[in-house]
Parts: structure tokens; C-alpha cells; sequence
């Protein structure tokens, strides 16, 4: 039987495989795009009670 040349630690040798995949499916979205739609929809929350009053 051939021996299996694996590197990785026991303890975290399912995280490495998993995040070892290049994944091209799914929306790409950059650091800066992701911290420009939180600010955004920031901004949104605390304007919500200015336009729409309880």
C-alpha cells in the first residue's frame, strides 16, 4: 500500500484542505468594497429614524 505524504498538523488538517480550494464560484468582493457597503448601510441605520419617524 502507498504511504500518503501529508503535511499537515492532525489538529487542523481539515481548515488547511478547505481553505487550501480556490473557489472561482460565488460573488468576489474586494476589502475596501466590503468595508464601503458596512459604512454605507451604517449611514442607512442612523438616517432610518430622521425619515421615518415611530
Amino acid at each position: 500500500m502507498a504511504k500518503k505524504n501529508d503535511s499537515t498538523f492532525a489538529s487542523s488538517a481539515g481548515l488547511m484542505r478547505y481553505f487550501d480550494t480556490e473557489d472561482d464560484k460565488g460573488i468576489r468582493v474586494s476589502p475596501k468594497g466590503v468595508i464601503g457597503i458596512a459604512i454605507a448601510f451604517a449611514v442607512l441605520i442612523l438616517l432610518l429614524p430622521v425619515f421615518l419617524p415611530v
